[in-house]
């Protein structure tokens, strides 16, 4: 199958590779970090987390239609991998949560201009029978620095003495080495019609029915899919030691890059819609599990569960876009598609924290299963 990869997704891969062993090393112990070091409640870190995924994903719109409009995807994709590193050698000198906010802005901020052009990109630079098995490349190569950048942070922490700062400025380096990998070896593989200037504002009224229900499902899934964070605070409340979480995140994504590929390949084969459904299915299996779950022992099962409904879902759910729209308006597709993630991350993250405080972390964590749940109706009967 590897064989089958066009060069340019090879080098985009190994970007999001270096660019996940980064965030990954960082993420993990960062609502940790500021949970005991900065005192930052659980609400607190729900609106950061929220405002960084929604300013991402909603910036992913105007991105997409911009790299549409323009005819090009690298200098967005460059720019977008650039802010994003320059952040995270700043975070270890962070002393209150408000600056972990700005810092997490920055670098959603990047993460919103890249994504779209970058997934225009893919799709560009792959044949259209083997789409689903070029955005599972991607994936696995993504998760695949998720399975690295913990295990890193695992081995750091003990030699930095738990010392949080000096992994966040160590975490720094791949971050940059990613951003020179793309400004040397990925091209434009071609001009998207030179500049289609006839493209307007992004309009979800231009697209067809089955792209509106799509979106629809994915929105309602997303207001009760909040911010993995969460995981990490429950996991830790759960009695696992703060220096095995980043080893939690390592079992998620080693099962997200094991599935990507071969759930890529099989969705070229049987359909996405029927990958995507079995994400779902899992998703709202896993949060009912985190509602009930009393042993440490569940979260390690429920994080391993957990990386399946990423492996099945994620790059299934990108490629399904490009097969929903014309090649005209992909860029734009995706900036919509993520603009919708975007819009109800920050309500997600925030009523999934009040939840938490106000009502326990039982009933948060079945709301999410709930919306999940919704959200498989709505596509397995819509689409």
């Amino acid at each position: 199958m590897l064989s089958k990869i066009p060069k340019n997704i090879f080098v985009l891969g190994l970007v999001s590779f270096l660019t996940d062993v980064s965030s990954d090393m960082i993420y993990p112990i960062l609502p940790v970090f500021l949970s005991d070091v900065l005192g930052s409640s659980k609400l607190f870190i729900g609106l950061i987390e929220g405002i960084a995924e929604s300013t991402a994903s909603i910036l992913k719109i105007f991105s997409g239609w911009l790299s549409d409009k323009l005819g090009k995807r690298k200098i967005l994709v460059s720019l977008g991998y650039g802010l994003s590193s320059l952040g995270k050698p700043i975070l270890s000198v962070v002393t209150a949560g408000w600056q972990v906010l700005v810092l997490r802005f920055m670098d959603r901020f990047g993460k919103g201009v890249r994504t779209s052009p970058r997934d225009a990109m893919i799709a560009d630079s792959s044949l259209s029978e083997r789409r689903g098995l070029s955005f599972g490349f991607h994936r696995a190569m993504d998760s695949g620095g998720a399975v690295l950048g913990p295990l890193l942070a695992f081995l750091f922490l003990p030699l930095v003495n738990r010392n949080y700062r000096a992994l966040f400025l160590i975490a720094s380096i791949p971050a940059f080495l990613s951003v020179l990998l793309l400004i040397l070896f990925v091209q434009e593989r071609k001009k998207v019609k030179e500049k289609i200037s006839s493209i307007t504002k992004p309009k979800l009224s231009s697209f067809d029915r089955r792209f509106k229900i799509f979106v629809l499902g994915i929105t309602i899934f997303t207001l009760g899919n909040s911010s993995d964070a969460f995981l990490f605070l429950r996991a830790k409340g759960l009695n696992i030691d703060v220096v095995y979480i980043p080893i939690l995140w390592l079992v998620l994504n080693a099962v997200y890059t094991l599935v990507s590929l071969p759930a890529g390949w099989l969705s070229d084969r049987i359909g996405r819609k029927n990958l995507i459904l079995s994400g779902l299915f899992v998703y709202a299996i896993v949060y009912l599990g985190f509602a009930l779950a009393t042993q440490s022992y569940h979260a390690w099962l429920l994080f391993a569960v957990y990386g399946l409904y990423y492996g099945l879902a994620n790059g299934t759910m990108r490629a399904h876009v490009a097969d929903l729209v014309g090649e005209d308006k992909r860029a734009t597709a995706y900036g919509i598609y993520h603009g919708a993630v975007g819009m109800t991350a920050l309500p997600a993250s925030l009523i999934f924290g009040w939840l938490w405080q106000s009502v326990g972390v039982s009933f948060a964590f079945c709301f999410g299963a709930g919306l999940a749940s919704l959200a498989f109706m709505i596509i397995r009967f819509g689409l």
